[in-house]
């Protein structure tokens, strides 16, 4: 990841710590455009998801994860 990207990340992470999930997931959205394939961000995403009680997605990002990187096992 780039510079910026990893700031915007900083910032998704510690929205997501303060419990602002709306926030943070827009953060991993934005990183998501141009880093579609990483599964760590898909994971996050994830958690922010379930975090606001959209399970259905949540589990499709999850998914996406295990599909990127089968053996990771944050995505779970």
């Amino acid at each position: 990841m780039d510079s910026d990207t990893q700031e915007i990340m900083k910032k998704g992470m510690s929205f997501l710590e303060d419990g602002k999930y709306e926030e943070a997931l827009d953060y991993f959205e934005k990183i998501l455009v141009t880093n579609p394939n990483n599964p760590d961000i898909w994971n996050k995403k994830g958690v922010a998801l379930r975090s606001l009680g959209r399970y259905d997605e949540a589990i499709e990002s999850f998914n996406k994860a295990l599909e990127i990187a089968p053996r990771d096992l944050d995505a779970s």
